[in-house]
């Protein structure tokens, strides 16, 4: 039997997740709200975001129990998902949450523990945005819906450039072109994609996952390739960083009015995030033994969703863009 003092500490904890938990689904529901171009301050805007925060909520939250279930298999001891809530903040994309996390509280005692820990919350976060985009296009409204959301376009033949744009990966637009809709008539562009939660959480859910997979550190990535290329992880991890620093520089281009289709501002924080809080290198192991084949291939398969995953150019402002009802064009 538990005493009081243990009891307390308990209900602490489970005040902690449960508040977290609320707080994100609160924000979150804004932030869906604010992308229907509704008054996110209006009560009664409130139910638009539901659909938006379940979607975003259950994609992070099957990425971060994909990591729990995966410690707990292993005995590793760790802490319930802590829901990173944030709120609307002028000048910054708002999607009502910086995500999730768990914290192990024990040692991994060898590299398949390592491994299956590191690889469950991408790929459980992974198949959890690949459903939302399927169930999304799968579902598609017609143009219709997007008139709803913008009055202003009723009777255009040619609707205007947004001024946020998501950027394309290599699976989202496979997916647009395998998975039939129920109007191929019409397909929203890159700048109207936010509006549809579905879509607008699957290519989130895309865009994190690439985020986590990048091979450094204690990033899941870096988990995955300390226990899959051994001491080989060091300059992975360095050549990489050198990837996301350079697309981050090459973010800037435009504003000195140099012309340049790849590159994020964005990416240079992530790799200051990167160099001086997740660190370069991952820690050692205690059990070096090395993963068996099926682990291996696993391994691999992650770093294939990476790749299918990754944007360089993931949320563009000023990005030339049109689009009819007939159908999609992009002008570069």
């Amino acid at each position: 039997m538990k005493n009081p003092l243990e009891t307390l500490i308990h209900a602490r904890k489970w005040l902690i997740h449960g508040g977290l938990f609320v707080l994100t689904f609160f924000t979150t529901t804004v932030a869906g709200v604010a992308w229907l171009n509704l008054d996110p301050f209006e009560l009664a805007n409130f139910p638009a975001g539901l659909p938006y925060s379940f979607s975003i909520l259950l994609v992070l939250g099957m990425h971060e129990f994909g990591h729990y279930f995966a410690t707990r298999y292993h005995r590793v001891d760790a802490t319930l998902p802590f829901f990173i809530p944030f709120p609307a903040i002028p000048g910054f994309v708002n999607f009502g949450t910086l995500g999730a996390v768990i914290k192990t509280k024990s040692v991994v005692p060898n590299k398949k523990a390592m491994f299956d820990i590191g690889a469950a919350g991408p790929i459980a976060g992974f198949i959890g945005s690949l459903g939302l985009i399927i169930y999304g296009l799968a579902t598609l409204p017609d143009i219709g819906y997007l008139y709803k959301i913008h009055p202003e376009y009723i009777g255009m033949t040619v609707l205007p450039t947004g001024s946020l744009t998501f950027g394309d990966t290599l699976l989202f637009n496979i997916l647009i072109k395998i998975i039939p809709t129920p109007l191929k008539s019409f397909l929203p562009a890159m700048n109207e994609i936010y509006h549809y939660p579905s879509l607008c959480v699957g290519w989130f859910g895309l865009f994190v996952t690439a985020m986590n997979l990048l091979p450094i550190g204690q990033l899941d990535g870096g988990h995955i390739s300390y226990t899959l290329f051994g001491k080989h992880h060091h300059l992975i991890a360095r050549i990489t960083f050198g990837i996301i620093l350079v697309i981050g520089v090459a973010g800037f281009l435009p504003v000195i009015g140099i012309t340049f289709p790849i590159g994020w501002i964005g990416w240079i924080f992530w790799a200051l995030i990167l160099r001086f809080v997740v660190k370069l290198d991952h820690p050692e192991v205690a059990d070096p033994a090395p993963l068996n084949p099926a682990r291996r291939y696993l391994g691999w398969m992650c770093f294939a969703i990476l790749v299918l995953c990754f944007s360089p150019s993931p949320l563009l402002l000023l990005y030339i863009v049109t689009y009819t009802a007939q159908g999609t064009s992009f002008i570069n």
